[in-house]
């Protein structure tokens, strides 16, 4: 049986809040990665702050909320992190957000292998009918790689962010689970 948390190129393990601290304090450098996840004003964090962050997340972690780091397979460097969090048990739906901090593996299909494999998680071990995510107008990266795991735009925030004097759009994605099951049979 092979494991659902395992790709061809990257997998799915545990946080370690430590690890994670200092790549995610590295990676918040990255003015622009920050601007592609986050709507607020860019902020630096310390190795600490990041560390202390996570720890108090994962303590208060309810059930619904599941967070991995994403590695690459052939060397089991971190790649980034990705995290499912259920926003209603009795509707069964669930957001998604993912992160490759590593510039220099963007573009590289590590991030769309890794919703792959938590779309997997969502719909066979969550038992969830659909996982949404929010992406910003000016990533057309990220919206690209979403499509290919089979997300579909549903609608958007008109003129919501405000970068460098322009108004851009946030859009809503969405993903069912008779359209992954469809989208995972047109693959094979």
């Amino acid at each position: 049986m092979r494991s659902i948390l395992q790709g061809k190129s990257v997998r799915l393990s545990a946080i370690d809040p430590e690890e994670m601290g200092k790549a995610g304090s590295n990676w918040n450098r990255d003015s622009e990665l920050d601007r592609f996840l986050d709507s607020r004003a860019a902020s630096l964090l310390s190795v600490k702050a990041t560390k202390d962050y996570l720890e108090k997340e994962l303590e208060k972690e309810e059930a619904g909320s599941f967070w991995f780091s994403i590695r690459r397979s052939e060397d089991n460097q971190l790649l980034g992190e990705i995290g499912l969090g259920v926003v209603h048990w009795n509707t069964s739906d669930a957001f998604v957000d993912l992160s490759i901090g590593e510039r220099d593996l963007w573009g590289k299909g590590f991030g769309t292998q890794a919703m792959n494999l938590v779309l997997e998680f969502a719909f066979t071990e969550v038992n969830l009918c659909r996982v949404t995510l929010t992406v910003f107008e000016y990533n057309p990266r990220a919206i690209r790689s979403y499509e290919k795991a089979g997300f579909r735009h549903e609608g958007r925030l008109r003129g919501l962010l405000s970068r460098e004097g322009k108004r851009w759009d946030v859009l809503y994605m969405g993903i069912l689970r008779e359209e992954w099951q469809e989208h995972n049979k047109s693959k094979a």
